[in-house]
Parts: structure tokens; C-alpha cells; sequence
């Protein structure tokens, strides 16, 4: 039977069960909860100064009111990047590769940033609607773009998540079969196709973290317009 290179993007199931939950309960397990001993291991270390450098750097241009969400933003890192880099290992499977995870992570934070500046600023909040000093004439057709622009966001967020991380496996796939199918013809050109596919995985490790960053420096910065 020949498999598409887009069979590695569905979602396995063992005995019926989809195994996204298994993935989705993954990073909880990676990720090592501080001990209370007065010398923590290497690895604890680097993990809160990470976190603490991250939300300082997030939480920079937000105001107060803002800084409640650390927590969120902060798992939220943590979490999609663990996703991203499951995907680079062996007989792994990518949840953020589904369009359906990253809309359900995406809409609903964004719907909160929304409603908090519904309920907080409200007229702060609509006048992102209307540009200062728009003529008569032009103010519906604005109104009218910048709704569409809002309701856009949620969905640019799981799209742009989703197409980065499926086109970086789409082509580590297509350069690895090129590969195997080019060794016994042409060995010199596979192994320089090898060392390419190399450069391409520490591309694709260095996309999932930034994909993941931009996703939530995204969240961020719709919040810092209503808070």
C-alpha cells in the first residue's frame, strides 16, 4: 500500500482511543517540578531561569493588569514548544500539526482578551475600530474591515502554527526519501542530501521554538490593546 507523505499528520489511534490525548499529557510529564532541596539538578535551574527571563521579556510592554496572565502565557510557552519538538522525534506524532488543536488553543484566549476589554475599557476597545481622523464617507467600510480583522486573529493564529510546522515535516519528508532513494544510484549526491536534511532538522527545531514564541507574544499583544 503506498502511504501519502500526509498519512504522518493524522492522528493515531491504539484499540480505538485517539492518541493526541497521550501526546497532549506529554510536556506535563517532561517538564521536572522543582524540589524543595536547597540545590535543585542542572536541568531545574535552566528551567526557571528560562521561565523567569521569558516572562520577564513578555510582560515588559504589558501594564499591570496584564501581568495576571503570566502564568497562562508562561504554560502556554512551555507547552507548544514541547508539542512542536515531539513532532522531530522518531514514531512521534505532531498534535500541533491539527488545525483543530490550534483553533481550540487559539479562539478561546483570544476571545478572553476580548471580552476583558469589553468589560474593562469598552470604549478604549471599539475605538480600535474606527482610525483616528477617518472621513465621513469611509467609516463604515473601515468599521467593517477592522471587524473582520479582529475575528481574523484567532484564526491567523492556528493557521500560521499549523502551516509552518506541516510544511518544515512535509519537506524533512520529501529530503529524506530523496535520500534512501538516491544511496544506491548516487551515493555521493544522498550523502549530500543527508547533510542537508541535518541543517533542515536544526531548522525545523529552531522554527518549532520560534513558532511557539510567536504564538504567544501574539496572545500578548492582543491583550496589551485591552487591558
Amino acid at each position: 500500500m503506498t502511504l501519502s507523505f500526509f498519512d504522518q499528520f493524522l492522528s493515531p489511534t491504539l484499540l480505538g482511543v485517539p492518541l493526541i490525548v497521550l501526546a497532549l499529557a506529554l510536556p506535563w510529564v517532561l517538564i521536572p517540578t522543582p524540589s524543595k532541596r536547597w540545590l535543585p539538578n542542572r536541568f531545574v535551574v535552566f528551567q526557571g531561569w528560562f521561565i523567569n527571563r521569558f516572562t520577564q521579556q513578555l510582560l515588559l510592554p504589558l501594564n499591570l493588569g496584564g501581568h495576571k496572565w503570566a502564568g497562562i502565557l508562561t504554560s502556554m510557552m512551555l507547552f507548544l514548544i514541547t508539542l512542536n519538538l515531539l513532532g522531530l522525534l522518531p514514531y512521534t506524532f505532531t498534535p500541533t500539526t491539527q488545525l483543530s488543536l490550534n483553533l481550540g488553543l487559539a479562539v478561546p484566549l483570544w476571545l478572553a482578551t476580548v471580552i476583558i476589554g469589553m468589560l474593562n475599557q469598552p470604549a478604549h476597545s471599539l475605538a480600535h475600530l474606527l482610525p483616528e481622523g477617518t472621513p465621513v464617507l469611509l467609516i463604515p467600510v473601515l468599521i467593517i474591515i477592522e471587524t473582520i480583522s479582529l475575528f481574523i486573529r484567532p484564526l491567523a493564529l492556528g493557521v500560521r502554527l499549523t502551516a509552518n510546522l506541516t510544511a518544515g515535516h512535509l519537506l524533512i519528508g520529501l529530503i529524506s526519501t530523496a535520500a534512501v532513494v538516491l544511496l544506491p544510484m548516487m551515493p555521493s549526491v544522498a550523502i549530500l542530501t543527508t547533510g542537508i536534511l541535518f541543517l533542515l532538522t536544526l531548522l525545523e527545531i529552531a522554527v518549532a521554538m520560534i513558532q511557539a514564541y510567536v504564538f504567544v507574544l501574539l496572545l500578548s499583544l492582543y491583550l496589551q490593546d485591552n487591558v
